[in-house]
């Protein structure tokens, strides 16, 4: 790669890393197989990111930043609180048809046999966008307060369930496919 700035660098390599995660029967991702891809040495990859695991928190970053910046857009532009869950769920999901490398870190797919924490980090962004789900409920008129958790649960399990189908089918099983009417039913 010609001499490019530092940041730019980082965004080249984790584009490339989310790229090869869209091919998850492709070659093993390993950092050799990256430094390959960017035609760079490894000791290039390792100059921006002192290990694999420090990339894949990069890819996290960016979906953390990403899915947190648009649920609170929509917090902010819909007062109806199961108007927001409707399109809550209807982000993530396009989310994923959007981003398919990211649906393998989000589902963990990705993250086996890679550093434990990175999993952990995942976990934590399930709860911030159950909590999310939570607080989306709460502002709803119809929905117990007894019933929140449960519903807030099983709308992010939906959603866990339709990722997991996707990036399953080598992204061909649209996650987004019904979801209009599958949301409406659970949100009933």
């Amino acid at each position: 790669m010609p001499t490019t700035p530092p940041g730019q660098r980082r965004l080249q390599i984790l584009q490339a890393l989310a790229a090869m995660l869209e091919h998850p029967k492709g070659e093993k991702i390993t950092t050799a197989a990256l430094a390959r891809k960017l035609e760079v040495s490894e000791a290039a990859l390792y100059r921006h990111f002192a290990s694999k695991a420090q990339m894949f928190e990069g890819l996290i970053e960016f979906i953390e930043s990403s899915v947190f910046g648009l649920i609170n857009q929509i917090a902010e532009r819909q007062p109806d609180g199961l108007a927001q869950a409707r399109d809550i769920l209807t982000m993530l999901l396009q989310f994923a048809v959007n981003n398919p490398g990211m649906t393998r870190v989000m589902t963990g797919d990705a993250l086996v046999n890679e550093d434990e924490r990175l999993q952990l980090r995942m976990n934590q962004f399930y709860d911030r966008v159950e909590l999310a789900l939570k607080q989306a409920l709460r502002a709803a008129s119809h929905v117990r307060e007894e019933d929140v958790a449960a519903r807030a649960n099983l709308l992010a399990s939906f959603v866990l369930g339709r990722w997991h189908r996707y990036a399953k089918s080598g992204f061909k099983a649209d996650p987004a496919k019904d979801a209009g009417l599958q949301i409406a039913i659970l949100l009933g």
